[in-house]
This record gives structure tokens, sequence and C-alpha cells, in this order.
């Protein structure tokens, strides 16, 4: 067995999306390959309403798959293809927008006034970028869970592990899309295929993943005082970690335990041509993707 190393540990940044909405970005438009097949990933983790309750309204989206993962409150969704309904606190939305959809989703908050949760975009190759659109909705309780014998629990959103299979089939990338809890202290490793990309994406507690060592934390670069400083840190809420090839990733809990999402997936390897939410492989494609908005033919008839 051959441990992944972290190439990389960086903090979400803040941005703005949709109608208004407050958010973390861990990456996104910047280099496809880096994490292919995976494009974007954002943390739209809010506790007030009015950082959320705008929403997002009608938008297009075309060769890639959506995957909203909600923690808490509620979002709204519709589509033009008639599809609507709630995705709940624990529950997945899995959509493969392939030819073309136009949707919205408007978040609520729950009791609380909290809204939390992830969006991760999947590219598609070349010969799936016009398939129909497809949905999977994912109720909390579809999803296994399981508990090792030291309290790690881990939820199987998509893939197989530990001898359960996630809800969510029939992927392009085959991915493995787990939400993993490690106890105070606990040192666990987890097992990845060797030819997927893979990252880590903290957000409840910290731990340290860099080459199984001890709980001394990752090296990160950090401002201080003014000054770039190599420092030992532990990775905490609303971190990142990209892993290097190996088959193996190992975590050291710190004092308070670490939650968080451990994704991989096969890469494509194609071309990528992206304009917002339309991900194709050539600019030709993207070009044709605006007629077809302009012209009202975006959306595909149902075979």
């Amino acid at each position: 067995m051959s441990l992944r190393p972290t190439l990389e540990t960086r903090r979400a940044t803040p941005t703005m999306e949709g109608a208004g909405v407050k958010l973390h970005r861990a990456f996104g438009f910047q280099d496809p390959s880096e994490l292919d097949p995976f494009l974007l990933f954002d943390d739209f983790r809010n506790d007030r309403p009015e950082d959320f309750e705008k929403g997002f309204p009608w938008h297009p989206h075309r060769g890639i798959e959506t995957i909203t993962y909600v923690l808490e409150g509620t979002v709204e969704h519709a589509d033009s293809l008639g599809n609507k309904g709630d995705l709940n606190a624990g529950d997945v939305q899995w959509m493969t927008a392939g030819s073309g959809i136009l949707h919205q989703e408007m978040p609520r908050g729950n009791a609380a006034g909290q809204m939390h949760g992830f969006q991760l975009w999947g590219n598609l190759p070349s010969a799936q970028k016009m398939t129909a659109p497809r949905y999977q909705d994912m109720k909390a309780s579809d999803i296994p869970v399981v508990t090792d014998d030291d309290g790690t629990q881990v939820k199987v959103i998509t893939g197989e592990f530990w001898g359960k299979r996630g809800p969510v089939d029939g992927i392009a990338a085959d991915p493995q899309y787990l939400d993993v809890f490690v106890p105070a202290g606990v040192k666990k490793t987890f097992k990845i295929d060797t030819y997927r990309r893979a990252f880590a994406y903290v957000f409840q507690g910290a731990g340290a993943f860099a080459d199984a060592s001890a709980p001394s934390g990752v090296l990160l670069e950090k401002e201080v005082g003014g000054e770039e400083v190599n420092i030992r840190d532990m990775s905490g809420d609303r971190t990142l970690i990209r892993f290097g090839t190996g088959d193996e990733v190992t975590v050291q809990a710190g004092p308070e335990g670490v939650r968080f999402l451990l994704i991989s997936g096969a890469p494509i390897e194609e071309p990528v041509a992206w304009h917002g939410p339309i991900v194709m492989n050539t600019r030709a494609e993207l070009q044709q993707a605006m007629r077809d908005l302009n012209n009202g033919t975006f959306i595909r008839p149902a075979h």
C-alpha cells in the first residue's frame, strides 16, 4: 500500500453567487485538470437568512453534473422539464445536466435560520455531454452509514466503502463521495483507488492529513506579521486538502475529532471549454450553446 501525499492545503475563499448568496469556494474556475473530473466545489453554509434567501434563480447548465448535499435547512428546486421538489437535511441531489437544463435552487433556513450544504460540479466526458438530463434525488434515509469499532462513521453517498454501496449510480466518473467523522485522537486510514484524483474538505473539527504523521498538522504557508512563513497547522473548518497518487489516505483527528468529505473520481483527461455553468470540450461547442440559449433551442425535447 502507498500513502497519498498532501499536495496542497488551502482555505476556501469567500465569494458570492446567484442573486446574492454568500458562500465559500474551495476550488473552481481555475485549472480544470487539477482535480479532474471535478470542476468546482462550493460550501454554502450560512446562519443568517439574509446571506442566502435570495437563492439561485433560473439559470442554465450543459455538459456537467451538479451534486448538492444538504446538511441543514431546505433547498427548493424546480426545472424547465417540470421537475420540482425539496432537498432537506441529509438529502442529496445528483443532477446530470447533459444536453441542457434550466433550473433554480431556492434555499430556506431551518428553525434556527441555518442553511448548510455543499455543491460539487463534476465534468462529463464528450460522449455524454449531450445526453438527456437526469435527476437522482436521495433522501437521508437512503444513504448507508457505517460505524467502525473506534467510533469512525462514514456516510456512503456514492461508490462502495466498507461493504456498503451508495445509492447514486450510473455516474460517468464512477466517483466515491463519503461524509466521514473520525473521533478525537483517532488515527484512521481510508483506501482510495490508485487511479482516481482525490481531495478532502474539512468542515468540522480539525485533523492532520500529512503523510500519516502524528497530529502536528500539515505544512502551510501563512501570513504572520505581514510575512509569508511555513508553519505546522491542523486542517480545520473550510480547508481543502488535495492529494497526490497512492491508494491510502490517513488522517489523525484533533482534540474535537474531524468531519470531512472524502471525494475521488476517475479523471476524464479531455479538453475543457468553460463558460460559467456550461462546460464543453471546444470553443465552437460553447458558441453553439450560447446560440441555443438565444434562439430557444437549449432545452432538447424528451425522446
